[in-house]
């Protein structure tokens, strides 16, 4: 990995199932070296990423016993409070305190829950006008992005995108959170954090965040780099599934909140990931295997029943 000073913007306008050999290469360089990236020229309407803002600014204004009646269930759907989320498996920093964050959390919109199939279900629907919609028109469109740079992603990793993409994302895993993050006292401890410093466990994030700043990207050399919003960018980063099944060339970087604005924060996170039933393995081509094959739904089940309540009570 490669020590950074800024993150790297990449141009995607009109990208195809055959993206352009120095596309790859851009995208290659910066995942391989900063592991961080700003996308633009995505093809998602300003329009809808600023709805979807608003309808999240709406939901969390509502009163906390609305919102409480929709609570995190085991599904993975649900409202996360204030306090009740810790990072304890982060690698980065010593977390004791929980995370200064309030989100509402979508996956997959299924009709009934399959006992046989890990986190599905259906979602939990605040009662906003026009909200269901919106949500579900806003995870079909950056499923299609998501796809689109899963593929890029694994030209850039050196591997056919071809069986990947119909083995593991045909039905994929993914995640819509709203989050919402209160100002933090300045004068606060060092060890509060909006989000504690982490790597994602998935394959892609996508995020979009408002103009309050907050977001930090951990160097090699253990430097904060500031990750602002850049008007029609979504900021893209590796997870540590991805990291896997590119045999180690595309990086899972650290990153944290810390929100000392003294103004609310407002950011929206997708989470492109493979399906449960997925063996996360280095795909051919990305030479000899540095990590052992492990099912995706395996290893979500053990990072959810850490970090939450909701998943450690299936296990008591």
């Amino acid at each position: 990995m490669t020590e950074f000073s800024e993150i790297p913007v990449i141009d995607i306008t009109g990208l195809t199932d055959t993206p352009s050999d120095d596309l790859v290469a851009q995208f290659r360089k910066a995942y391989g070296e900063t592991g961080f990236g700003y996308i633009t020229g995505h093809g998602i309407d300003q329009d809808l990423i600023d709805a979807v803002f608003e309808a999240s600014a709406q939901f969390h204004a509502l009163p906390t016993a609305q919102k409480q009646a929709l609570a995190l269930n085991t599904g993975h759907r649900g409202y996360i409070a204030i306090n009740t989320s810790t990072d304890v498996n982060s690698a980065h920093a010593k977390v004791t305190k929980p995370n200064q964050s309030a989100s509402l959390m979508m996956l997959r919109e299924d009709a009934v829950q399959d006992p046989y199939v890990y986190l599905s279900g259906p979602n939990q629907w605040p009662d906003l006008d026009g909200f269901r919609d919106l949500m579900l028109r806003y995870k079909a469109e950056m499923s299609d992005l998501g796809r689109r740079l899963m593929r890029l992603a694994v030209l850039a990793a050196g591997a056919d995108p071809e069986p990947v993409l119909r083995d593991g994302f045909d039905t994929p895993t993914t995640w819509l959170r709203l989050l919402h993050y209160p100002p933090t006292d300045p004068l606060g401890p060092d060890d509060l954090f909006g989000s504690a410093p982490h790597n994602d466990f998935g394959c892609l994030t996508l995020l979009a965040q408002d103009g309050i700043g907050g977001l930090q990207v951990k160097t090699p050399a253990g430097n904060w780099v500031d990750a602002p919003k850049i008007d029609g960018s979504f900021v893209v980063n590796v997870g540590d599934m991805l990291h896997r099944m590119s045999n180690g060339r595309l990086l899972s970087t650290p990153h944290r909140v810390i929100n000392r604005s003294g103004r609310e924060r407002y950011s929206v996170p997708f989470f492109f990931d493979p399906n449960v039933s997925y063996d996360i393995a280095p795909l051919p081509g990305t030479g000899d295997a540095q990590f052992e094959t492990q099912t995706f739904g395996d290893f979500l089940r053990s990072e959810l029943e850490a970090g939450y309540e909701a998943h450690k009570a299936e296990t008591t």
